[in-house]
């Protein structure tokens, strides 16, 4: 048997004191998340994190380092999560874009 991880991405964004999240609906309710996403078929991971800020928070991103390597499982038989995290920054805002289905915005938070 081979192992096959998921792979996901994650973006941690701060600029000017704030962290860019995002509110979503998941199958737990009404969650605030970072930005993230799986991993597609040919992407690299660097290609992956910058799709998935955009389509989730219509800003492009520019990632600068990669902060973090998890790699999670819920239970046993659950399938396992590889999640790379990148920190970066944020460029142009396109607010025509639609978000991705589930996003039902974005929020700039302060730690405080």
């Amino acid at each position: 048997m081979v192992w096959k991880p998921n792979v996901t991405v994650a973006a941690i964004i701060e600029q000017d004191g704030r962290f860019l999240l995002v509110e979503e609906n998941t199958s737990q309710g009404v969650k605030l998340n970072q930005p993230a996403g799986h991993l597609e078929p040919g992407e690299t991971l660097v290609e992956a994190i910058k799709r998935e800020v955009l389509e989730e928070t219509a800003f492009t991103f520019e990632p600068k380092f990669a902060t973090g390597i998890q790699l999670w499982t819920r239970a046993p038989d659950d399938p396992t999560f590889l999640r790379i995290t990148f920190s970066g920054t944020v460029g142009q805002f396109h607010q025509e874009r639609e978000l991705d289905s589930g996003i039902i915005q974005t929020i700039w938070l302060t730690p405080k």
